[in-house]
């Protein structure tokens, strides 16, 4: 096993995720094509592997245990995540990846066929535009601005009792007050990402009417 193979798997396992040898590989693999093409486009600017393992690996696999439902959007996904780590170590469920740059979902696509992911489909779309024929369980995103604006954008993605995700640095409370007419405050998750020295909270959000 290779030290960052190691390092990736001793770190999901603090996520309470147990990795299996080819599952760490392939979240490996997908690194090695980012940097692939970020000589050809400037994908992401986090280019030392052991930030790339931590900042978008182990960043992402964070917010598993509070991703559910069988239907998952991750909106602006950008270079695949939190989606793409996600869909590898969740193959149950199946998670589409949208992006309003095409060149972004090229990448995306391209890992998936590399890597053998089933359970992705890219969508090139602004989430306000988009109109699937079937709703979400869970809408995420981690890139994506403000909090009202991700739900103001992305409301009509999501089903009746389904949840937001929005992660986030630092507690965001002022974005949180602002939670658009017929939303609200599910919970707060403080994240502990390891490897990382920093602040990192996930909003959940619902429906005003859903139990929580």
């Amino acid at each position: 096993m290779t030290d960052d193979a190691a390092t990736l798997r001793s770190g999901a396992a603090q996520l309470g995720i147990e990795l299996s040898e080819e599952t760490a590989a392939k979240l490996l693999r997908l690194l090695d094509e980012l940097d692939e093409w970020n000589q050809r486009m400037n994908l992401t600017a986090i280019r030392e592997r052991s930030q790339q393992i931590t900042k978008h690996l182990l960043d992402s696999l964070a917010v598993h245990r509070y991703v559910h439902g069988p239907r998952v959007i991750d909106i602006g996904t950008g270079a695949g995540f939190p989606g793409l780590p996600l869909a590898l170590v969740m193959p149950q469920v199946q998670f589409t990846l949208l992006d309003s740059t095409a060149k972004k979902l090229k990448f995306i696509d391209n890992v998936c066929a590399e890597l053998q992911i089933a359970n992705v489909t890219t969508v090139h779309a602004r989430a306000e535009a988009f109109r699937p024929k079937e709703r979400f369980d869970c809408v995420i995103s981690r890139a994506v601005g403000p909090i009202e604006r991700f739900v103001k954008w992305s409301g009509h993605l999501c089903v009746g009792g389904g949840r937001f995700l929005a992660m986030k640095g630092r507690y965001p409370s002022e974005e949180i007050e602002k939670l658009p007419s017929g939303w609200k405050l599910a919970a707060v998750h403080r994240l502990t990402v390891p490897g990382l020295d920093e602040e990192r909270h996930l909003v959940e959000i619902c429906r005003s009417h859903d139990k929580l």
